[in-house]
């Protein structure tokens, strides 16, 4: 089999920092081509960390619906401008940044004064606009990590002075790969995938390539060897036998029942067909204001359209 061959086609650099790059993987098995692209789309977009501000203390500001006096924006406007400055490098823990103002000025990114380690890659991002020569003092808190983080899942220990601010932690903004399939030089049929790669800046497209590459070979490196299991616990057995029902998630909406049956199950707390399945016809008749008649619509309809008899 002919070795598989990977080229960096094309990169594209955007003023604002933003990178584009096109990548070839060549001489693949027919099949092979969106098992890679898949892969490599899912750990590009999903396991590349990066650094966000996670946090953002303003002197004088309690909570975001407040304004800052010289300040053409609000509280919100100015989360939502910080949100936008992109940075790169290496920490390991959280570190914290400083912006001051004390004169009439467009505030950009490049006046924070930022801790070793890091830096800003759109130094001239938009932040905010001082029309006085009131003194404006602004902490942030930088963060490592991955994926997108609402700002309550990264917020533990909840500081008042500290606005919460939802993080973008992803280098990489999008990808596309397509497939085509070509002839090698004895005829045979072969793939190739072509995958494109946007990212902020914080990353080259050629070092997201080579981060998520690396990433599932660790991956597949683990798994080969981890010790298989070849005994199950007795427990595990016993969750493997038992019958599941594929139903038992679905909403009683889904039923279409009459509105009396509907509204008497919904009283009840039955909001699920697994809830439902915990009731013996009797229980259910039971039900105030259900009745033998509604009774019987539920059986029915269980029976016809899922095929559960209630014991």
């Amino acid at each position: 089999m002919t070795n598989i061959s990977v080229k960096y086609l094309k990169s594209e650099k955007n003023p604002i920092g933003s990178n584009y790059g096109r990548f070839l993987i060549h001489y693949l098995k027919p099949g092979q081509g969106i098992t890679i692209g898949n892969l490599l789309r899912r750990v590009l977009l999903g396991d590349l960390g990066g650094i966000a501000i996670t946090g953002v203390r303003i002197a004088g500001i309690n909570h975001e619906f407040s304004t800052i006096s010289g300040l053409r924006e609000d509280v919100l406007e100015l989360l939502l401008n910080l949100k936008g400055i992109i940075l790169k490098g290496e920490i390991n823990d959280t570190i914290f940044g400083r912006l001051k103002v004390q004169e009439p000025t467009v505030i950009t990114a490049g006046l924070i004064e930022l801790p070793a380690g890091i830096e800003i890659i759109n130094p001239n991002h938009y932040i905010a606009t001082s029309s006085t020569s009131n003194i404006i003092e602004i902490e942030l808190k930088f963060e490592h990590g991955t994926g997108y983080k609402l700002a309550t899942e990264i917020f533990h220990n909840n500081l008042d002075d500290f606005l919460q601010v939802d993080a973008i932690f992803m280098p990489v903004e999008k990808v596309d790969f397509k497939i085509e399939n070509v002839y090698g030089d004895e005829n045979e049929p072969m793939e190739r995938v072509i995958i494109d790669i946007w990212t902020n800046g914080s990353l080259t497209p050629e070092e997201a390539f080579s981060q998520a590459s690396q990433l599932i070979i660790d991956l597949f490196n683990l798994m080969v060897k981890s010790k298989l299991t070849y005994e199950l616990p007795k427990s595990q057995n016993q969750i493997l036998q038992s019958p599941i029902n594929i139903h038992t998630n679905m909403a009683i909406e889904e039923l279409q029942l009459s509105v009396r049956a509907y509204n008497c199950l919904k009283r009840a707390q039955i909001n699920t067909v697994a809830d439902l399945l915990e009731y013996s016809p009797q229980e259910l008749q039971e039900l105030k204001n259900f009745g033998r008649k509604s009774a019987d619509e539920v059986f029915i309809t269980l029976k016809n359209k899922l095929g559960i008899t209630l014991k």
